[in-house]
């Protein structure tokens, strides 16, 4: 344990609040798999238990083992993974498969061990990664707006148009998330607008086309549009339904809950170990687990920012915020989501919600900031032994 211990790296609060929320996540996982445990298996949820342990375990070996790669080798990587990423999207588009009912072909089978993936997730941490690097490069160079359409928005609309189809919100997100790192990263806000507005006309097209020939893309646009609609008009449809069922459970629950596994909206919301994670929550554990849950994201994004704000390179400080902002950002969805003050988009709960994919490719960012911050202890030892006097001398001589 001691060995294992001093391996770690990086910023230790960042793993106390990982851990945290991990350990927290098997009690909610637990209860609300009881439903799917009733449905889709012989009844005994301890199976979803194991399953959603070896998910955070092997989540936790890929954190590990990131966070001890020096970060200035994910400069290489995003641009090595970058090729990857869109050959694994396309093949998704043509090849994917759909869990658990889902419309959308987001996921492709890894072949030997006989997993799912979703490639969409993935996709949003190298290119987010990859972005950071092209802003660190051209941080001191006064650019074109032509002269960063093919290093830069190129990679960044294909992957958009092939996540788009299939997965809207997380398509959107990541458009907001690469919008707000070019402008932490410096780049001109008169070619950002231009971007946004490309942005807009290609999702207008988009839309107008899959109108026009809805066989190519059947219920996709119409789930997009009806859900916006509803959500702005009260109609009653199978989204609303699970609304009203996640606001039921959050009354329910009122200030100290009803205790853990003893939620009754469990048994109606269909994803309620994934999607509406958070209603269980707050049925089970009030007001005040709910509040907890939401400091906890928010000490998360303080550290991220700290993490940031103290890296010693440029790249440092735009790969922490540009893969640790989507985390938080995706979680304050979650729960605004379930409180209907956003329409219902599928975006889980990190490190809490189960669902293989998503633990692991948050895992993965999480390492890579630990990786940041790991260099940062590093260069602080440094400069802490050369204060000592016999340190200065062995270094003179």
């Amino acid at each position: 344990m001691d060995a294992i211990y001093k391996n770690i790296k990086g910023d230790r609060l960042i793993w106390a609040i990982v851990a945290l929320l991990a350990i927290f996540s098997f009690l909610p996982v637990y209860s609300s798999s009881s439903n799917l445990a009733y449905t889709a298996s012989s009844g005994s949820t301890f199976s979803f238990f194991v399953k959603h342990f070896m998910h955070l375990f092997l989540g936790f070996a890929i954190m590990y083992g990131v966070h001890r790669v020096p970060y200035r080798y994910f400069r290489g990587l995003s641009m090595v993974m970058m090729p990857i990423v869109l050959i694994l999207l396309v093949m998704t588009m043509f090849q994917g498969n759909t869990i658990e009912g889902a419309n959308a072909s987001r996921w492709i089978q890894i072949p030997i061990v006989g997993m799912s993936f979703q490639t969409s997730t993935f996709a949003a941490v190298v290119l987010m990664v990859y972005v950071a690097r092209y802003l660190s490069k051209i941080q001191d160079r006064d650019i074109s707006f032509t002269e960063s359409i093919l290093p830069l928005w190129m990679p960044v609309f294909l992957v958009l148009i092939l996540i788009l189809p299939a997965n809207f919100s997380t398509a959107a997100i990541m458009f907001s998330m690469v919008m707000v790192l070019t402008f932490i990263g410096g780049y001109p806000v008169r070619y950002l607008v231009v971007i946004i507005g490309t942005g807009v006309l290609v999702l207008g097209l988009f839309v107008l086309t899959a109108k026009a020939f809805p066989e190519v893309m059947p219920n996709r646009i119409d789930t997009w549009m009806s859900r916006i609609e509803n959500f702005s008009n009260g109609e009653d449809t199978e989204a609303d339904y699970q609304i009203e069922k996640a606001k039921i459970a959050i009354a329910t629950g009122e200030i100290t809950g009803l205790g853990p596994g003893k939620s009754v909206q469990k048994n109606f919301l269909p994803q309620s170990s994934s999607d509406f994670i958070f209603a269980i929550i707050v049925e089970e554990y009030g007001l005040i687990g709910g509040l907890v849950i939401l400091v906890v994201y928010c000490w998360l994004l303080f550290r991220i920012v700290i993490i940031a704000q103290k890296s010693d390179t440029v790249f440092g400080k735009l790969v922490v915020l540009g893969v640790g902002l989507p985390i938080v950002f995706q979680a304050f969805i979650n729960m605004a989501v379930a409180v209907e003050l956003f329409p219902v988009t599928g975006q889980t709960l990190p490190l809490i919600s189960s669902g293989g994919t998503s633990i692991w490719m948050t895992c993965m960012a999480i390492g890579i900031i630990l990786s940041v911050s790991a260099k940062r202890e590093e260069l602080k030892e440094q400069e802490e032994g050369l204060d000592n006097p016999l340190e200065i001398l062995s270094e003179a001589i």
